[in-house]
């Protein structure tokens, strides 16, 4: 996704502001506290060419043309020039370390090769990274604040489940009492044997099969019909961040909200494959921290949508960049 033009802080210097075009900085920089024009700058006029003076007559015989009545010399004098076995980079005469062509001409460094230089912005070899998306004017919402909101909600779910699932949890330890009083009996003895051990019986499987169900259908009804109306859970609103569609900014709807939400919802139900489920969930919820520029998750990914920050001063305004602190980038 490319980065929407406009006014941004430079990179490169933090005390000047630039126009990105989409592409790159085009123009002159202008002071970071300037309000900057509504659209890209002017194009500047290409200098006047400059014609060069004719050399003054001197009595001093130049390199070209020798002394008086001598021929013009054939070629650089000996040792200057590339030197044998130097490719690109060659240097001066003698063959001087750090030596190129002055001027500012195009791909040379500064004379001396001092380490650590870099063309300047807007230069067509400009190697630092471009500003970092922001969708519909948002910032996009860190990690951490992701992974905050998701355990609030976590955390949220599972007090509903203590109260809708807490009698069939019960009966399902129940089940598994006598199984694991036993292990722990032997295991103190220092016993390895398996053999007598008691079975659950097969209403555990099916208690087992209930809690899924009810956790499941628990979460679906937590998230989903709030994320279709605002792009928020409690967990989100309380880290001021939302998730909107890729394409616009506008609510996210039942059938992208449900898409967004089976990715991480429905692998509950094959928690009861050996914690299968719990291993794709895993997966998804770590899966923004491999994903650039967008940072989207797997689910994010399957619904197109990316996850903002809300501003503090509104909850559905785009930040105007201008307002940025001297030392923002974009």
């Amino acid at each position: 996704m490319s980065v929407q033009p406009g006014w941004y802080v430079d990179p490169a210097d933090t005390e000047t502001r630039r126009y990105w075009d989409g592409e790159g900085w085009l123009g002159a920089p202008i002071p970071v506290d300037a309000t900057p024009p509504d659209g890209p700058p002017p194009v500047e006029p290409p200098p006047a060419p400059v014609t060069p003076a004719a050399p003054a007559a001197s009595g001093t015989p130049g390199p070209a043309t020798g002394a008086s009545g001598w021929p013009p010399q054939q070629g650089p004098p000996p040792g200057y020039g590339p030197q044998p076995g130097h490719g690109p980079g060659w240097g001066a005469p003698g063959g001087q370390p750090g030596w190129g062509p002055q001027g500012g001409q195009p791909g040379w460094g500064p004379q001396g090769g001092q380490p650590g230089w870099a063309p300047p912005a807007g230069h067509p070899g400009w190697s630092m990274r471009p500003p970092e998306p922001r969708p519909h004017g948002f910032a996009l919402a860190g990690y951490g604040r992701r992974l905050t909101a998701r355990l609030i909600d976590f955390a949220l779910v599972l007090a509903l489940n203590v109260v809708a699932n807490g009698w069939f949890v019960w009966r399902w330890l129940q089940e598994w009492a006598p199984y694991w009083q036993e292990v722990f009996r032997r295991a103190s003895r220092g016993e390895t044997s398996a053999d007598g051990l008691p079975i659950p019986s097969a209403q555990a499987e099916s208690l087992l099969l209930v809690i899924l169900l009810i956790a499941t259908a628990l979460w679906l009804a937590y998230e989903v019909p709030a994320m279709a109306a605002g792009g928020q859970t409690v967990g989100k609103r309380m880290m001021r961040i939302r998730a909107v569609p890729i394409a616009a900014d506008q609510p996210l709807g039942i059938g992208r909200s449900l898409s967004r939400w089976s990715t991480l919802g429905l692998p509950t139900l094959l928690w009861y494959c050996a914690g299968l489920g719990l291993v794709l969930q895993l997966v998804d919820a770590l899966s923004p921290l491999f994903n650039h520029p967008l940072r989207q998750a797997l689910h994010d990914r399957r619904a197109q949508t990316v996850v903002v920050e809300v501003p503090q001063h509104t909850g559905s305004t785009p930040s105007n960049d201008r307002n940025q602190p001297s030392g923002d980038t974009p």
